[in-house]
């Protein structure tokens, strides 16, 4: 697959209309931080819209980007919140960023800000992440495909999780060569297929769950480090495949 080719194209397509740059004081509506810091507050509608430096979306105001939406390189957008965010085209993020979209009663805790809310972010375009520090995705909706490539903190480095659950997507999942603590990908409703390959951690042996998803295409897994598995004790369930189980995934 031509990551970096489809990368470049989206990228080349953003026009900045806003910046919004680190940092500034926190806010009543926001969640626990994701970002290093609270960044500062951004809602309201724009055109193509740029993140730099840390930013946010308060639970009780709805982001809409009529175009693209591009979190620049070293970049946090924290959404996961009681806000909506609704992005007409693609969501691009750049080398070291961190985005999180969405929040569900399942996302991480130990409390998550929207209790026993989903949000119901939405992004008509496609995800397209280029060696991203992490991402959240939480009970989105996605038209097009979500493709992460390379990326993370490091085997060694900071303890981040990569959680992609309760999505709806529109083409296909692919996340390959993360290094981080966790990865996984649980209850997703995935129109094309999922490939998952490369991604390693060392520091938890749950990494790389591949659960409870129900896939349209063919499901293919190869190389991950520790292998991809279903995790029972997490509430874990076999895959749902219409198309083939390839590799690691063969059982799953």
């Amino acid at each position: 697959m031509k990551v970096r080719l489809l990368l470049g194209l989206v990228v080349a397509m953003v026009v900045a209309v806003g910046i919004w740059p680190a940092p500034a004081g926190a806010d009543p509506f926001k969640g626990p931080p994701i970002c290093s810091s609270a960044g500062v507050a951004v809602s309201g509608s724009h055109g193509n819209l740029t993140i730099r430096g840390n930013a946010y979306v308060p639970g009780h105001k709805t982001l809409r980007v009529r175009g693209n939406l591009w979190v620049a390189p070293g970049a946090c957008l924290d959404a996961f919140t009681k806000g909506t965010v609704k992005v007409a085209g693609n969501v691009v993020v750049g080398k070291g960023a961190v985005l999180a979209l969405g929040c569900t009663p399942q996302s991480i805790g130990p409390v998550p800000p929207c209790g026993n809310t989903t949000t119901k972010d939405v992004v008509g375009g496609s995800i397209l992440a280029d060696r991203p520090l992490t991402m959240y995705l939480d009970g989105d909706t996605i038209g097009g495909n979500v493709i992460s490539n390379g990326g993370g903190p490091g085997l060694h480095g900071t303890f981040l999780n990569f959680p992609v659950k309760d999505n709806t997507i529109g083409g296909n999942l692919v996340i390959q060569g993360w290094r981080g603590g966790w990865v996984g990908s649980i209850r997703n409703t995935v129109a094309g297929n999922v490939v998952f390959s490369n991604n390693k951690s060392v520091a938890d042996p749950d990494s790389n769950e591949v659960q409870t998803n129900d896939i349209s295409g063919n499901l293919v897994c190869r190389g991950n480090s520790p292998a991809t598995h279903v995790n029972p004790d997490d509430g874990g369930l076999p895959n749902t495949v219409a198309g083939r189980k390839i590799a690691q995934c063969a059982k799953l």
